[in-house]
């Protein structure tokens, strides 16, 4: 049976009519998406008028096909339309629940701090700062000849045994074990000139980690080389210091002691600031805490470092920074600077 275009015609302006009053009508973009299955699916109505046009003339099939997709299109442009109205109204009712109230005060914002050991390496800095050294900085990888030869400690010395030592895979470079090293570049650096310098820095021993031993820690090398520096300067620096830092009721107490870049050398320790140099567990009942290895450069190292020992002297110093801060703040545990727990960090803000 043939179809008549007129009643094609009728069929989409009774689909245009029914689409544009229930357009108005969806609430939500599911019934959005039900609109569309039930006109424009692979099932809907105007899929089925398309399957009408087979029973049309040939002739008619034309414009019957230009009718069908202008309402198609008309349809998905009403039906897009629609959805975005919903979307944007949508929107407005969620800002309009969510209202912010930019009257109210802003939430406060945690503020960080600086970690425990800047802390205690800047209070060092300044304290030697006013003492009149300078800082300079030297490199922590280094060579065998200047981290042992250069500061009087041949190969084969029994001395190197102080030290466990990390070796890198090139034959003569390590990893640092101290700082003393420096001495010699500072030196090299200055000599003939007088040179009055602080050279921190971390460095590195292949040693069991335990409560007093970590693989990697902080060092502040103090050297001064001039003329007629003598013992009694280095007392006078090194008591400065732990007075400034540990409190002016400090007594300090110097005892004799060996390191191969010294002569004479010394350990510096000062009276128990938990006791009061009473005796207790912190100082093992001695009433006395070793806070740092010093003594006069030894002649070897002096012309090593490119000053007549005959004409210069000068005195060296090796602080840790880490042992201060666990004396100060009665730290208990090395490891604790570095495992990052807040809970330990946050009590040093």
């Amino acid at each position: 049976m043939k179809q008549d275009s007129s009643e094609l015609q009728a069929q989409v302006e009774a689909l245009r009519t029914d689409a544009r009053r229930e357009l108005p009508q969806l609430k939500g973009l599911e019934a959005c998406e039900g609109f569309r299955v039930r006109y424009l699916g692979r099932k809907g109505m105007i899929t089925r008028l398309f399957e009408l046009m087979k029973s049309l003339p040939p002739e008619a099939r034309p414009a019957a096909g230009k009718l069908l997709n202008r309402a198609k299109r008309e349809l998905e442009q009403a039906l897009g339309e629609r959805q975005q109205q919903i979307r944007l109204s949508s929107q407005a009712q969620q800002l309009e629940a969510e209202a912010l109230d930019v009257t109210l005060p802003g939430r406060p914002v945690a503020l960080g701090h600086l970690h425990l050991m800047s802390q205690t390496l800047r209070e060092i800095y300044r304290i030697f700062a006013r003492l009149g050294f300078q800082m300079e900085r030297t490199r922590e990888v280094e060579s065998d000849e200047y981290n042992f030869q250069l500061l009087n400690i041949p190969p084969g010395h029994p001395a190197r045994d102080m030290w466990s030592t990390f070796y890198t895979t090139r034959p003569g470079l390590l990893l640092r074990t101290h700082t003393s090293p420096g001495q010699i570049r500072v030196m090299r650096r200055y000599a003939p000139q007088p040179v009055r310098a602080i050279l921190p820095g971390k460095c590195y021993r292949y040693e069991q980690v335990d409560a007093t031993h970590e693989m990697q820690f902080y060092q502040v090398e103090g050297l001064a080389v001039g003329r007629e520096i003598t013992m009694a300067h280095l007392k006078g620096v090194l008591i400065e210091f732990v007075r400034q830092l540990f409190g002016q009721e400090r007594r300090v107490e110097l005892r004799a002691s060996y390191f191969p870049f010294t002569e004479p050398s010394l350990e510096v320790a000062m009276d128990c600031i938990a006791c009061g140099g009473r005796g207790c567990r912190i100082c093992s009942g001695t009433g006395w805490l070793e806070i740092l290895g010093s003594g006069m450069v030894h002649p070897v190292v002096l012309q090593n470092g490119g000053y007549d020992p005959d004409l210069f002297s000068g005195f060296a110093f090796g602080i840790g920074p880490e042992r201060v801060a666990m004396l100060k703040y009665h730290i208990e545990d090395i490891r604790l600077f570095y495992s990052n727990d807040l809970r330990f960090t946050e009590q040093f803000g």
